[in-house]
């Protein structure tokens, strides 16, 4: 079984929360923060960070855990056969793509998270007026912060 190299998110940001694995989102993105952590080059990202957490949760799989199966160099098919193998909670297709979209449609919930996601929109591209949703945010964030232009 190939293994999926190392991402170094000093370099280059992890893939964007749009991008699925399974029909997940967030999960690419999740792996890739989770393999620059174990190579000791995470940059500014966070592995187990809130959305994160929001995947780990819909499954029930552990992050600690999940770290575990990724440090033996598996890859993101590898590691999803095992997410399916062992997550606590058993989702069908129709749960996947519902939890999907509404994580992809999600907005700030509430005066603290409003003021960080316009602290980021602000950092990133306060002129851009279609900047609507967490994934949003996060993929302007990420081409800005690495030098891309808005």
């Amino acid at each position: 079984m190939t293994s999926r190299p190392c991402t170094d998110l000093t370099l280059r940001p992890p893939r964007s929360p749009r991008v699925r694995l399974g029909g997940y989102v967030i999960l690419p993105r999740m792996l890739d923060k989770c393999r620059a952590e174990l190579a000791g080059t995470p940059g500014e990202y966070s592995y187990g960070c809130s959305r994160d957490k929001s995947f780990l949760e819909f499954v029930g799989i552990d992050a600690d855990t999940l770290k575990s199966e990724l440090a033996k160099g598996l890859g993101d098919g590898a590691v999803l056969a095992w997410i399916r193998d062992n997550a606590k909670y058993k989702r069908d297709a129709s749960e996947i793509a519902a939890w999907s979209a509404y994580q992809e449609n999600r907005v700030p919930e509430n005066l603290a998270s409003r003021d960080r996601f316009n602290n980021y929109h602000r950092a990133s591209g306060p002129d851009r007026d279609d900047i609507g949703t967490w994934f949003d945010v996060l993929d302007l964030d990420d081409f800005a912060s690495f030098g891309g232009r808005v």
